[in-house]
Parts: structure tokens; C-alpha cells; sequence
């Protein structure tokens, strides 16, 4: 995101203007500042992968738990 403000904390630094914020169940959880574009490009793009990663990977645990869960309710009498 575009911070439109130096969010650097020193003075005689460059200017932090841009940003990425991961939420969780409503609260920041990680917060990182960059000073050109194509540095919060890179570094949102490596946020978004890590997410998308772990996202992906409790997909395939969740449909292994839906797998094993419908053979058990298949051999459940009705």
C-alpha cells in the first residue's frame, strides 16, 4: 500500500512510503515498510506467496480430513 506519509521512524533516513500488513482474525500481525515501489513489489509479492503457500497446504489436510471422514459416514448405517 501506498503509506502517502514517511512512516520512517529516523529523521535522516530515506522516507518509508510504502507498505504491507498481514491481518489475522482482525489484528495486524506483520508489518513491512519499504522506500521504493519496487521494493513493495517484491516484498508484497513474497508476503502473498508465503500466504498462499500455507493456504494451499491446509487445503490438502483438509481434504484428506473430508476423505477419511466420508469413508467413515459411507460404512455408517443410515
Amino acid at each position: 500500500m501506498f503509506l502517502g506519509l514517511d512512516h520512517n521512524p529516523f529523521p535522516d533516513r530515506d522516507p518509508a512510503l510504502f507498505g504491507t500488513i498481514v491481518f489475522a482474525q482482525g489484528e495486524p500481525h506483520r508489518l513491512r515498510r519499504y522506500f521504493i515501489w519496487e521494493e513493495a513489489e517484491a516484498g508484497h509479492l513474497e508476503t502473498v506467496t508465503e500466504i498462499r503457500s500455507e493456504m494451499d497446504s491446509a487445503q490438502v489436510e483438509a481434504m484428506k480430513a473430508w476423505e477419511t471422514l466420508a469413508a467413515r459416514l459411507m460404512r455408517e448405517p443410515r
